[in-house]
């Protein structure tokens, strides 16, 4: 089946959309994929929303007319119309996440979409996990897996969005996954306060500081990191610690000790996998940070790459990941297991919405 996955993250940069030909188990191919990056006053409005400083339902309205707009551009740039795809894989985007509390919410309006797109939807792919006792996070990694087929395991891929998370993959297709800690939403929030810019970009800022490694070992000994898998984490949650810890320091210095706090935290999380990867596989925004990926090379002491040395969009894969598990719903299949969500059982998720 051609699905149609769209994802919104939590770094706010926009909607990434991308068509992959899937079974839901193995990936026969892919299509073309776009970002349509998010104005201004929409990312001002979903942050508002997240903080509790908005209004949701108008924020959900655009954002939702949106993804309306990067379906029907992909399908444009494609050459296709809507009955070629079989499903869209429709994330949403979060604006809250504490399944130690038993909640998660992302909004995005799945049965407008479908009538909108006149494409079947999937959406709320995280909700019943959680209800069931899950952390309802990461989803990727049964995608992680499917792509891993013919690479060298044990595996680690990390992914550095607004929150950073990793799925190991071993040598018999077993799974962990769990979330590692910030991803780029520490760096991205200093920037924007610092420069008015919304990321580091190349990490330029914090290449011209200096590290306070005496602050990162404050922050690394939070009992988080030692915590150990299924764990999962709001997008802020270490955002009042991390203010705590940068007061005082330059720009330069601050982004510097930021961007130090996230590759340890990957450091961190190493220490809880089943076996040491042979090697690591970086995806998201935060692989194109220079000053990050030497950092976790650093840190890591193990061949670590962007996703792109063995052939994968690290632009387009979560998007994928949301068309390829909107077609393992559609076929009854699970999407989230203990060993990654700490699910009681391999749970199956999702709503589905016709036109």
């Amino acid at each position: 089946m051609l699905a149609l996955g769209l994802m919104s993250g939590t770094s706010l940069d926009g909607i990434d959309a991308a068509l992959i030909d899937t079974d839901g188990e193995a990936v026969a191919g892919f299509g073309p994929a776009l970002t349509l990056p998010y104005p201004e006053p929409v990312r001002t409005a979903l942050r508002a929303a997240a903080l509790g400083d908005g209004p949701v339902e108008a924020a959900e309205a655009e954002m939702t007319r949106l993804h309306a707009e990067a379906v029907a551009r992909l399908l444009k740039q494609a050459g296709l119309g809507p009955d070629a795809i079989g499903v869209i894989g429709f994330h949403g985007h979060t604006l809250s996440h504490r399944p130690d509390q038993g909640h998660t919410r992302q909004i995005g309006d799945g049965a407008w979409l479908a009538t909108a797109t006149g494409i079947r939807v999937v959406n709320d792919f995280r909700s019943a996990d959680v209800a069931a006792g899950g952390q309802g996070a990461p989803l990727v990694p049964v995608f992680h897996r499917a792509l891993a087929a013919g690479i060298e395991t044990p595996l680690a891929v990390l992914n550095l969005g607004g929150v950073g998370n990793v799925t190991w993959i071993g040598e018999d297709g077993a799974m962990s996954a769990f979330d590692t800690g910030p991803g780029n939403a520490l760096i991205d929030d200093w920037a924007a306060t610092h420069t008015g810019q919304p990321i580091d970009r190349d990490g330029a800022l914090a290449g011209a500081g200096r590290v306070d490694l005496d602050r990162v070992a404050v922050f690394l000994s939070d009992p988080w990191f030692e915590q150990p898998p299924p764990k999962s984490l709001d997008r802020d949650d270490f955002a009042r610690l991390a203010a705590k810890l940068t007061r005082g320091l330059s720009p330069a210095d601050g982004a510097a000790t930021l961007t130090a706090f996230t590759a340890g935290a990957a450091g961190a999380a190493a220490l809880h996998l089943p076996q040491p990867p042979r090697q690591w596989l970086v995806t998201g925004g935060g692989r194109h940070n220079p000053v990050l990926m030497m950092a976790l090379r650093q840190i890591l002491d193990v061949d670590v790459r962007p996703v792109e040395a063995v052939g994968w969009d690290g632009d387009a894969l979560e998007a994928q990941a949301f068309g390829f598990l909107a077609v393992r719903v559609l076929a009854g299949l699970p999407t989230t297991f203990p060993s990654t969500t700490g699910a009681p059982e391999p749970l199956g998720g999702g709503r589905i919405f016709t036109p």
